[in-house]
């Protein structure tokens, strides 16, 4: 077979897999809300996700990607469901069952079981109308019938892009509605790369103790000692009343010292840079890193809220680049 031929063939299956998700965007409607709706108000249950062959490894994503976003969630095995797994579902617990045939016999049990309890809703995910799992459900959503790539139309391929593209709708849709946003996010993701991306100034920062603090009263001198002793090469500069004024650098020591002057006795104040570059301990550390680069600095000065002139930490460039973050 030709190389042109192959590529032929690829291109054929994104196509009517991009058709298919298509059809499902003109499928988005009033069902769809009502999905939404039902999660959202599960105050005290679990959502539980379960399928079958290809859709019980969809289901699968469909819970991780849930549980992920703010939406607690696991996903029920449907032939271990009627061997004494069915007792993870409880009262006010929603169950999600996907099926394209909404007949798998594995399914049966869960739907049997959701309706004898008035507490648990069933919402059902399947492409036939007249199927046990569409009459059945409490809650229910038409997959479109799409057609699958590959001969024959029989190879699960654009029915399962079409389930997961669903899924990753109903999850984004949660998560803003219940405004999730990226520290939340963080939290759930704490190791890996995604957890390095999210890592903010907070993560990182020097606070208490650590932070090199001196007086703006101090002499030139007392800065020069404790400007080499913190190892930072700068200090953070505040008054009597502990606020924030300003900043000294070793950078600034070179270029008073290319003035060839005796600036040692003079007062800190006398000599530093006023209103220091701040940011809040929510930055993420890589936008912290990029203002630093944009400003040709090494550290910042680290704040909460509005309060710039109360520093309640210090973060350095070589923090940041030692915690991977570029």
């Amino acid at each position: 077979m030709r190389n042109k031929n192959l590529l032929n063939i690829a291109k054929d299956v994104v196509k009517l897999e991009l058709e298919s998700l298509k059809k499902l965007h003109s499928s988005i409607d009033g069902s769809f809300e009502k999905i939404i709706k039902t999660i959202i108000n599960c105050k005290f249950g679990k959502v539980i996700v379960s399928g079958v062959g290809k859709s019980g490894i969809i289901a699968k994503k469909w819970s991780a990607t849930l549980s992920s976003t703010g939406t607690p969630s696991f996903f029920l095995d449907a032939s271990n469901a009627s061997h004494g797994d069915m007792g993870q579902i409880t009262s006010n617990d929603i169950i999600i069952l996907i099926s394209l045939s909404g007949e798998s016999n594995e399914l049966k049990n869960i739907i049997q079981y959701s309706s004898r309890n008035k507490n648990i809703k069933l919402i059902g995910i399947t492409s036939k109308r007249d199927s046990i799992l569409y009459k059945n459900s409490d809650v229910k959503f038409l997959l479109p019938s799409v057609k699958e790539a590959g001969p024959g139309n029989f190879v699960p391929t654009s029915s399962t892009t079409v389930q997961i593209a669903l899924g990753d709708a109903i999850a984004i849709t949660c998560m803003r509605y219940k405004k999730f946003g990226k520290l939340d996010f963080k939290k759930f993701h704490p190791s890996g790369a995604l957890s390095i991306k999210l890592k903010t100034v907070e993560d990182l920062m020097l606070i208490g103790k650590r932070i090199p603090f001196i007086k703006e009263n101090m002499s030139m001198k007392i800065a020069l000692k404790n400007i080499a002793q913190k190892g930072f090469g700068a200090l953070v500069v505040k008054n009597y009343k502990n606020k924030t004024t300003g900043i000294i650098t070793d950078g600034d020591i070179k270029r008073l010292s290319n003035l060839k002057i005796d600036f040692r006795n003079l007062e800190i104040k006398k000599v530093m840079k006023r209103k220091p570059i701040s940011v809040d301990k929510n930055m993420l550390a890589a936008q912290a890193l990029s203002i630093m680069n944009s400003k040709k600095i090494t550290s910042l000065c680290v704040h909460q809220n509005k309060n710039l002139n109360k520093t309640i930490g210090f973060i350095h460039i070589h923090t940041i680049l030692n915690a991977n973050i570029n």
